[in-house]
């Protein structure tokens, strides 16, 4: 095969999961050409604080690691991806270690083991103590800049090229600033990889930076692409609650922090038998519940009996074991090796996506998805702390090694999905409101919050559907990049209130406080906090 033979791949998104599959896919031969719509290092997988899990160690076995994940899930997981996942979890480790990562070494040289929520088992590997994702983003990006693909940055995604039924490249609004319009550009492909994280910009308290804005599940929606699990939005249980949203890794609460209420009660062990380290949808609702309770305030996590009595001592662990998030405490006024400090839920991670296939296949020939943006299945309704860097590099690299195989078998195989089973229906059509307000960004992330957030209902649901049905029925022409933005978190919304909607019963993430069932197994948690 000569060059100009060689398959066309783009790669859209720069976080583990697009720079995986770019550097697998140019292993094989494809031209490959990333874009990414900031600098190629401003991806959400530099904000990963907590870890890439992993069965890398001798006493740890894969069996558990793949139970963990289906009971995280809620049990309705995919245990064929869940299987994938582990099996071939310490393998991308061990990549990545080849690739320049640095995993943080214990005295005796082997790595430092972190425990997570709902593990049974200390598996996780940190790097640089809580900068795991900015040690991972900054070695793939070197090598990938040493490599043989073409990077377009400051690249948006406007829309997939769909020519006789298969995508056949990309629209891209490009160089946009404050005082420079963007320049529109088409970019030719036989493949294009959709890896632009999720859409925490829907809501308004998330642990996700402003890009993530659903610009790749919402231009395969516009495209065809089939999409499931939209209902499913981890919230985060511990996001600093003074200043900006800041998350705190749940890897504080696995050095056994704790959480307590503005009494100094810890309240986690009320909702689960696990307490702090339960699985994230019932810690984050258990301390909304708490929130509510106290009228609004925060609830406040608790590091003061870490490591040492002396809170010198104590101090500098915190320092050397959690840098980043000890800079972030000071810098804000608070002695957390002294005191508690406040914390509250935001959103943190979507579930679903795209649907795909184990190698990154959507519904759409030449389409693949990976990351955040798909649905592999292996996070099921919850996922698992620190499966998500793990996930984007084993899909991200099985994308990347399929797409040469797949161009040259010349069929572009595609995903082909079951019928939604009967207790999920469609949801019912929905009337646009008559007094909408006009629509705003902020006003979209103040109503998901409320009415489609850590605890729903039909009428919050029905509501929420209503006004987002009346602002996309309002005629608009997105010239700009947030204009774009703007459209793209429409679009998904109205497919993930329409995904809650259809689902009446509470299961993980999805927590519907008119399901009886539900409601009867976490009788506290029943109002979502205003914060």
């Amino acid at each position: 095969m000569t060059a100009s033979d060689a398959p066309r791949a783009v790669v859209v998104g720069s976080g583990i999961a697009g720079l995986l599959t770019a550097l697998h896919a140019v292993e094989h031969g494809c031209r490959v050409t990333l874009v990414t719509k900031d600098v190629l290092e401003h991806a959400n997988t530099r904000f990963a604080q907590g870890g890439i899990a992993g069965v890398m160690f001798d006493d740890d076995r894969a069996e558990d690691h793949v139970h963990d994940t289906l009971v995280a899930g809620a049990g309705i997981g995919d245990e064929a991806a869940v299987r994938v996942l582990v099996d071939e979890g310490p393998d991308r480790i061990r990549e990545l270690i080849a690739l320049g990562v640095a995993f943080d070494l214990d005295a005796s040289g082997g790595f430092v083991k972190g425990l997570e929520a709902a593990h049974s088992y200390p598996r996780i590997l940190h790097a640089g103590g809580d900068a795991t994702g900015t040690a991972i983003e900054r070695a793939l990006v070197a090598r990938l800049r040493a490599s043989a693909v073409t990077v377009v940055e400051h690249a948006f995604l406007v829309d997939l090229v769909v020519t006789h039924g298969r995508v056949a490249g990309v629209e891209l609004l490009v160089g946009e600033s404050d005082t420079v319009p963007g320049r529109r550009e088409t970019l030719a492909a036989d493949a294009v990889i959709l890896a632009t994280g999720g859409a925490g910009e829907l809501y308004a308290h998330s642990t996700n930076p402003e890009v993530a804005t659903g610009d790749g599940i919402a231009a395969a929606i516009r495209a065809g692409a089939a999409v499931r699990d939209l209902e499913f939005y981890q919230f985060h249980p511990t996001v600093l609650a003074a200043g900006d949203s800041f998350l705190v890794s749940e890897a504080v609460r696995g050095e056994g922090a704790t959480l307590v209420d503005e009494h100094g009660r810890r309240f986690a062990f009320d909702a689960h038998p696990d307490g702090e380290l339960a699985p994230r949808d019932i810690v984050a609702r258990a301390i909304a519940h708490q929130m509510e309770e106290q009228d609004g305030r925060p609830v406040f996590l608790d590091a003061t009996h870490l490591h040492s009595a002396d809170a010198g001592e104590r101090a500098a662990f915190l320092s050397r074991r959690f840098p980043t998030i000890d800079a972030v405490v000071r810098e804000r006024g608070l002695d957390w090796a002294r005191e508690p400090i406040p914390v509250k839920p935001a959103a943190h991670f979507l579930m679903g996506g795209v649907a795909t296939d184990l190698h990154g296949r959507t519904t759409l020939p030449g389409l693949y998805a990976v990351g955040e943006t798909a649905r592999t299945g292996v996070h099921g309704a919850n996922r698992l702390a620190s499966n998500s860097l793990l996930e984007g590099a084993v899909f991200g690299a099985r994308a990347g090694d399929a797409i040469a195989a797949d161009a040259a078998s010349g069929a572009w195989p595609v995903l082909t999905l079951a019928p939604a089973p009967p207790s999920v229906p469609p949801a019912e059509p929905t009337a646009p409101a008559s007094d909408a307000p006009p629509f705003s960004r902020s006003a979209l992330q103040h109503l998901m919050w409320e009415d489609a957030g850590l605890v729903r209902d039909e009428a919050g649901l029905g509501h929420a559907a209503s006004l987002i049905a009346s602002w996309r029925a309002q005629a608009r022409a997105p010239r700009s990049e947030h204009d774009h933005e703007d459209e793209n978190l429409l679009l998904v919304a109205e497919q993930a209130v329409a995904a809650a909607r259809a689902r009446r019963s509470s299961v993980g993430a999805h927590f519907r406080s008119d399901d009886a069932a539900g409601a009867a197994a976490a009788p506290h948690q029943e109002e979502a906090v205003a914060c």
